[in-house]
């Protein structure tokens, strides 16, 4: 039936649009001529007249079972008659050789023996009737969806229960949903009879209300679907007798969320069991539901509502309440309606000519709405250049060809259904020219503007017509290698320009102009080929942007890729804002979906996507706004107050929650109240959405109750107030007599009205049944309204402007009215606005103040000449730059002529424009000025830092990089820092200066197999920026051994190179021709300094008191120690030290320091022997090695091991010889200052090796003194240092005369500095001709506190004296290698001597030597003077 009717509507339909077509038919030339711009059709011409060609009948959805027949339904209209096919899932089915379908004479499907199993279902599926008329067109009609029912299965099966009798009870019965119709019930195995107390739920569920003996039994569902039928388990069910008690109220079945479509019927359960038996009630959206007056609204047995016919006004939230006098419960369900898809508009039969643009309009509603695509003659339409979805449903056809004709259907589909609806295009040719002279071709077609997306063409009359007055011109343009041609026409006649827009960047288009006059179309213009310019390859906009509502809190955004991406896209930034607000969010996206979370509940967004690829930002998409879900609120209503208002009744008022926390519409509020006394009995109200008060009656004279109000959504309910407590009186109020004055009167005029507002008496005690307003000019007696007493104000309406009026107010009741209260008040004036618009400011100008800063000016020629401003007028300025292309204007308002713009990018051009508001008049924005702001610093680094090594040179790299994101202004130049140490101070970095054009440079000369960081800065006219981080880069390792001398000493693998200066980052060894001169040179220092050593030694000794030589006597006998191998007397002479710039001779005796603190200074075999260093002290060495920089140091160690040669040292110790005095050398520091440290573990040495004496198991160490190094001004280098060890050989003397904390101390402290800082030391200064004509020195510890490295070996000192090891005291000194390694030769050199803490300890420093140990020492030179003859010889 319903698919007769649906017959029946669609016939009526299509017999009014094909008598409309047929009209369109006679009246289309014309009119389509008319639209499209061309002439009309000539009466000669013959018309073609549109076909009608519609579906009579069209395919339903259909359920069906296994093994039954089922008809789908189609029938076409068309003259001729049309082909019937049918499509199953989009493929034609072959209906020829189907022995099941068959194809019906009405062009229906007939399908007998449906076949259905869980592997194999060949009937199942969507089915379209497909109609075709030859030389005509195809159309399709609606998809209808062909339903098989499978095989029974239970979900769920009845149990067996009991009931009392009179109550209610429920058996289940769930099955597959596509079989509930099927459904039926047998008690004792006899088929269930239901009527209006028993019944069936749509579920399958048996409902039985008000149970009776005769309802106990043994129950049981079937299912027959065509095959033998399905039997679940049997329940039995009891029935108990009344047992006259009480039991909880419970529900037995709920109503749950249900969706259906408009028309059809819904039930919503709910069944409800307890003693006494409950009742139902319905509530939708907090209205009451009268079931027993509605013909829809059905009342089941148990409770179940059931709604026939169901509208769209049907939606919303239903409540189920059960209440039986003892308790109430509810329970809630949403209700949601759908709509099939409906047209609103239709496609139109259209006649056009080729090369003219068409738009077929479709509009369409539904619920959900539906989505729209559009089918030529059966074919789907694919969007391309020339076929584009418009406005969302409509289909455009650009530059029309002959093969566009036929017939197109828009197709709308949602979750519900879909439909179609068609229209014919018909080309027609052009009329045949009539008798006339027709216009030669147009002249000299040039483009005279070609840009990016449109080209401006102009001509010039043809030869035929000079004047060409009356002559209109089509241009015809398509792209090259095109067939299909577009036209554009010219406004009006003589027009000879034309702009056409919508193209391609960088694309070539073909043009031609044709002449018209009224005789017909003349000839065309040769060919002009045009390419439109090349622009940014930005990305388009994001096509097909939705949001939709996942939750109170969340918002889903997708889209779609750009149709013009230009290039990869790399990444969307999606930007979002509250409505109302102007602060705008964003977020990056690498996909097409977005879900943002933690947005504010029922609250309205906008969302815009600008898609990203490499050459920036796009073009951004229309905004689009969505609301977030609905919520139970999150806070209760405010300013809850009670009025008692009799002995019975009290009135309750309440303002709504914060709009913050409403989370949604307010749909009511629940109001509970109870006695003070009985807390458990509670009693609920429910009102409307819009009601702030309630008056609560019937209640008790005298007694107390608590109050609270909850408001309410269609989600739930919110929290409650607290509870707030009043009392009813004892007794009604009195009205035995008038009421007293009301507390307050307010007036506030306006201009043709009086808002009065009051409060009612003091005195509550007397009734008050309302309020009586008198108004007039100069009298209240003119006019009288009365009022409701709940009334609090009223507004006098239809007054005169600027008018007195005395207004009074009066309290009254039935005894009569009470005092008055006066008040007066004149209305205001009556302003007409002034029509006339304002003019916009000008002279507009920028001056760029700083690189964040400009200040607009302007004039304003509403104002009097000198400019000033006295009324309340003022000024918005606003602003915007154009890089990227989406952003937006920024606004500021202001009240003088003038405005700082501050907070803008530097080196960026903005525009701004003014205009002016006074009052409710605004004039329009001035005309624009520009300005650029001033460059700045870089405040980015380069980006995308990448170092690669040459193919073929591994010593050179290629380091690449990209610009700062943020240059502040053109980069003019940028500066690669590298070094081999990440950690070294970026003074000490090599420098590579780069021209800020390039983007690459290469750096050659590196050394293999070598880890190096590189930084790069870049700089500007203002300066210079952020360095990048650091990278790291090893260089490849190399592909052989190098010659003799050039390979490096094995440091290894924890060795990191000291900091030294070096004037050239490129190092490289040294030749072995320098190296024999060099070394040459620095023996015969050496040998120059030790013979003046000696006579300063000679001089000094004679200085030698008795008194000094019996106390060295003495220590010498204390310090056994110290002897050596066959002479007890001898003494270990002190160190000799050696400094680079000065030199202070002093012969120091040993010192009696209780506690000396001892060095070993091993003795490198080789090159090969030095070990890693600690270069903690590079930093202070740092600031003074300019000293250095004109003759490089071969001592000292390169940071950059590749760039800069590394020259190891080669130890020399002298021949071993009995100790002998000898005079020490120390450097020369400031004496006046106090803070001279010693730092017991961080003695910098040449090397970090230790050399075992012969015969000995001990290292070889002596005693060094650094306090009067700490603070050293002169430039000193730092090379590599050995670990500390206390040496056995030093030993304490003297100890008796020491204090006794100094006894146990391991350094010296200041107050021992000062006092020797007085003392007048002698010195000697020697400048050497080159640095490396020196011995190496030890490093200058920091100053600071006494500290160790528990990290360093050492040996203790009571343990070194235990032994009686005679071991000899060994001292190094440093030459440079000169490019290969010689054997060592042993020196002795004395240790240095320990700074003291008394005056005495300086005695002892100054003590002598006797003759025959001088005559020792000169034959220990002369042997050294040997030895290093024999190494200038080698």
């Amino acid at each position: 039936m319903a698919a007769e009717r649906g017959a029946r509507r669609l016939l009526g339909t299509s017999s009014f649009w094909l008598y409309c077509l047929l009209l369109l038919g006679r009246r289309a030339p014309g009119a389509a001529a008319a639209r499209s711009g061309s002439a009309p059709q000539s009466p000669g011409a013959s018309i073609r007249t549109f076909t009608p060609f519609y579906f009579l009948v069209e395919p339903v959805d259909t359920l069906s079972v296994r093994g039954s027949s089922v008809i789908l339904n189609c029938s076409a209209y068309s003259e001729p008659s049309p082909k019937i096919e049918w499509k199953k899932d989009g493929t034609f089915l072959n209906l020829v050789s189907d022995d099941r379908r068959q194809l019906l004479p009405d062009g229906s499907l007939f399908i007998s023996n449906v076949v259905h199993s869980k592997h194999n279902k060949p009937d199942e599926g969507y089915y379209q009737c497909v109609a075709t008329v030859e030389s005509l067109g195809t159309i399709i009609s609606r998809t209808a969806k062909l339903i098989v029912a499978g095989l029974p299965r239970f979900t769920s099966q009845p149990e067996p229960s009991s009931v009392y009798a009179g109550n209610n009870a429920i058996l289940n019965c769930e099955v597959n949903a596509d079989l509930v119709p099927f459904v039926r019930w047998e008690q004792n195995r006899q088929p269930l009879l239901l009527d209006d107390r028993v019944i069936k739920l749509p579920s399958g569920m048996l409902v039985i209300s008000n149970a009776t003996e005769g309802d106990g039994g043994l129950y049981r569902c079937v299912v027959e679907s065509g095959g033998p039928p399905k039997y679940s388990d049997e329940a039995e069910l009891k029935v108990l007798p009344d047992p006259e008690v009480t039991s909880d109220l419970v529900f037995l079945k709920q109503p749950s969320p249900l969706v259906r479509v408009i028309g059809q019927d819904v039930v919503l359960p709910c069944v409800a069991s307890g003693l006494p038996t409950p009742t139902i009630k319905w509530m939708k959206n907090e209205e009451a539901l009268d079931t027993e007056s509605s013909e829809r609204l059905v009342l089941l047995a148990g409770g179940s509502l059931e709604i026939s016919d169901v509208t769209e006004d049907d939606a919303g939230t239903y409540f189920c309440i059960a209440d039986n006098g003892n308790e109430t419960i509810e329970a809630q369900a949403e209700l949601t309606v759908q709509a099939q898809p409906e047209f609103l508009k239709q496609p139109t039969n259209i006649y056009a000519h080729e090369s003219m643009d068409i738009v077929f309009e479709c509009e369409v509603t539904g619920k959900p709405t539906p989505t729209v695509k559009w089918v030529k003659n059966g074919d789907m339409v694919i969007p391309s250049d020339y076929f584009k979805i418009v406005k969302e449903h409509n289909l455009q056809v650009l530059g029309l060809v002959k093969s566009d004709e036929g017939f197109y259907q828009c197709i709308a589909e949602n979750d519900v259904g879909n439909a179609q609806a068609g229209a014919q295009l018909i080309i027609l040719e052009h009329a045949p020219a009539t008798t006339g002279p027709l216009p030669s071709a147009p002249r000299d077609v040039v483009a005279s503007l070609v840009s990016t997306r449109f080209i401006k063409l102009t001509w010039r009359t043809p030869a035929s017509d000079p004047h060409g007055d009356n002559l209109t011109y089509s241009v015809f343009y398509t792209k090259e290698g095109i067939a299909r041609e577009r036209v554009e026409n010219t406004s009006h006649p003589g027009e000879m320009q034309v702009t056409i827009q919508n193209l391609m960047p960088a694309t070539v288009y073909i043009f031609r102009v044709m002449a018209q006059n009224k005789h017909g179309s003349g000839e065309s213009s040769a060919p002009l080929r045009v390419e439109t310019q090349p622009e940014v390859q930005l990305p388009g906009p994001a096509p097909n942007l939705r949001a939709y509502a996942a939750s109170p809190t969340s918002i889903t955004v997708t889209w779609e890729t750009p149709v013009s991406g230009n290039g990869e896209i790399q990444n969307y930034k999606l930007y979002y804002m509250e409505k109302g607000t102007d602060k705008e969010q964003d977020v990056d996206v690498s996909s097409h979906s977005y879900t943002i979370n933690g947005l504010k509940k029922y609250t309205e967004y906008s969302f815009r996507v600008v898609a990203y690829n490499k050459h920036g930002p796009g073009v951004s998409t229309p905004d689009v706004a969505v609301r977030t879900l609905s919520d139970v609120p999150s806070a209760a209503p405010q300013n809850l107050s009670l009025e008692v208002r009799n002995s019975k009744s009290i009135m309750i008022h309440w303002q709504p929650p914060a709009p913050a926390t409403q989370n949604g519409q307010i749909t009511g509020y629940k109001i509970r109240y109870r006695k003070a006394s009985r807390k458990s009995d509670v009693t609920e109200t429910l009102v409307s959405g819009t009601q702030l008060s309630q008056l609560i009656e019937g209640l008790d004279r005298g007694t107390e109750y608590n109050f609270r109000v909850a408001a309410l959504t269609i989600n739930g309910t919110g929290p409650a107030t607290d509870w707030l407590s009043a009392e009813t009186f004892e007794s009604d109020l009195d009205e035995t007599r008038v009421p007293e004055v009301p507390s307050s009167l307010h007036v506030r005029p306006l201009v043709t009205s009086i808002v009065v507002s009051w409060t009612p008496p003091e005195n509550q005690n007397i009734v008050v049944r309302g309020y009586a307003i008198g108004y007039g000019i100069g009298s209240p007696h003119a006019q009288t309204i009365k009022v409701d007493y709940k009334q609090r104000y009223y507004t006098i309406e239809n007054l005169d402007p600027s008018s007195h009026y005395v207004i009074t107010l009066k309290a009254f009741n039935n005894v009569g009215e009470g005092i008055p209260l006066y008040e007066s008040a004149v209305t205001r004036p009556h302003t007409v606005p002034d029509p006339t618009p304002m003019m916009p400011p000008v002279g507009v100008q920028a001056s760029i103040l700083s690189h964040d800063t400009i200040r607009i000016t302007w004039a304003d020629n509403s104002l009097p000449k000198h400019q000033k401003i006295t009324d309340s007028r003022y000024y918005t300025v606003r602003w915007k730059t154009n890089i990227p292309a989406n952003t937006k204007y920024k606004n500021a308002n202001a009240t003088t002529l003038s405005y700082l713009v501050t907070g803008l990018k530097p080196n960026t051009l903005y525009e701004f424009s003014v205009m002016v508001t006074k009052g409710r008049r605004s004039s329009t924005w001035s005309m624009t000025a520009h300005g650029t702001t001033f460059e700045l610093v870089p405040t980015s680094p380069p980006k995308d830092v990448t170092v690669v090594s040459k193919e073929g040179k591994p010593k050179t790299i290629i380091v690449n990089w990209q610009p700062p994101s943020e240059a502040n202004g053109k980069i003019t130049g940028y500066i690669i820092y590298y070094s081999t140490d990440v950690n070294a101070e970026i003074h000490d970095w090599v420098i590579e200066p780069v021209v800020g054009n390039r983007l690459t440079h290469q750096i050659q000369e590196l050394t293999l197999d070598t880890p190096y960081y590189f930084k790069i800065q870049a700089r500007n006219s203002k300066g210079m920026g952020p360095m990048s981080e650091a990278v790291q880069f090893r260089t490849p390792k190399a592909s052989g051994s190098g010659g003799k001398g050039s390979r490096l000493p094995d440091l290894g693998s924890d060795y990191k190179p000291p900091m030294s200066g070096s004037n050239s980052p490129h190092g490289s060894p040294t030749s072995p021709l320098d190296s024999n001169m060099l070394l040459v040179i620095i023996v015969s220092v050496g040998v120059i300094t030790i013979v003046v050593v000696v006579i300063i030694a000679v001089f000094c000794t004679r200085r030698t008191t008795s008194h000094q030589k019996k106390k060295r006597a003495a220590c010498k006998s204390v310090n056994g120690s110290h002897k050596y191998k066959g002479n007890s007397k001898d003494v270990k002479p002190p160190d000799l030290w050696i400094h680079h710039e000065r030199l202070e001779l002093k012969p120091i005796d040993k010192s009696p320091d209780p506690n000396p603190i001892m060095t070993d200074t091993p003795i490198p075999r080789n090159s090969q022997d030095i070990t890693p260093v600690d270069n903690s002290m590079d930093s202070n060495i740092h600031q003074r090695r300019n000293s250095y920089r004109g003759h490089e140091s071969e001592d000292s160690m390169s940071t950059l091991a590749g760039r800069r040669g590394m020259r190891p040292k080669m130890m020399m110790p002298f021949d071993s010889q009995p100790p002998q005095p000898v005079i020490s050398a120390h450097p020369i520091h400031s004496l006046d200052n106090p803070h001279h440290h010693f730092h017991s573990s961080s003695l910098a040495s040449p090397a970090r090796s230790h050399l075992y004496h012969p015969g000995s198991p001990w290292p070889i160490g002596t005693s060094m003194s650094l306090s009067d190094r700490a603070n050293s001004t002169e430039s000193v280098r730092n090379t590599p240092s050995t670990d500390t060890m206390p040496a056995s050989s030093s030993q304490t003397c003297c100890t008796d005369h020491q204090d006794p904390e100094g006894a146990t101390s391991s350094s010296y402290l200041a107050s021992s500095q000062e006092e020797d800082s007085g003392q007048s030391l002698p010195t000697a200064h020697v400048r050497p001709s080159h640095p490396l004509k020196s011995f190496a020195v030890p490093a200058i510890p920091p100053p600071g506190p006494p500290t160790y490295d528990p990290a360093l070996p050492s040996t203790p000192l009571l343990s070194q004296q235990a032994l009686n090891h005679h071991i000899h005291s060994v001292k190094t000194a440093s030459i440079g290698t000169l490019g290969r390694s010689r054997p060592p030769m042993p020196v002795v050199v004395p240790s240095a001597p320990e700074v003291q803490e008394t005056t005495r300890m300086l005695e002892d420093s100054e003590s002598s030597y006797e003759p025959d140990e001088l005559t020792k020492e000169m034959a220990h030179l002369e042997g050294l003077m040997k030895d290093l003859n024999a190494i200038t010889t080698a």
